[in-house]
C-alpha cells in the first residue's frame, strides 16, 4: 500500500489521534467516508453518461469514392534505378 509498512501506519494513526483528540476523529472519519462516496457516485456518472454517449453515436461511414489501393506490381515507379 503505498509502500508504507504497518508501523509507519500506525504511527500516523497515533499523531493523528494526539493532533486532532479522540472526540474529533470520528466525525472526520465520516467526512472522508462521505466524500469517496460523493466521488465514487460521480465518476459511476460520468462513466454512464460517456457509455451512453458512444452507443448514440453511429458508426463511422465508409468512405466509397474509388477503387480500394493496390499493391504496385509491375515495379514502373521509376525510382528503382540502377545505371
Amino acid at each position: 500500500m503505498f509502500g508504507v509498512g504497518t508501523q509507519e501506519i500506525l504511527i500516523i494513526l497515533v499523531v493523528v489521534l494526539l493532533l486532532f483528540g479522540g472526540k474529533r476523529l470520528p466525525e472526520m472519519a465520516r467526512g472522508v467516508g462521505k466524500g469517496l462516496g460523493e466521488f465514487r457516485r460521480a465518476v459511476r456518472d460520468v462513466q454512464r453518461e460517456v457509455d451512453l454517449e458512444i452507443m448514440k453515436e453511429p458508426p463511422p461511414e465508409r468512405k466509397t469514392g474509388g477503387p480500394p489501393p493496390s499493391e504496385k506490381t509491375n515495379g514502373s515507379s521509376g525510382a528503382d534505378h540502377r545505371g
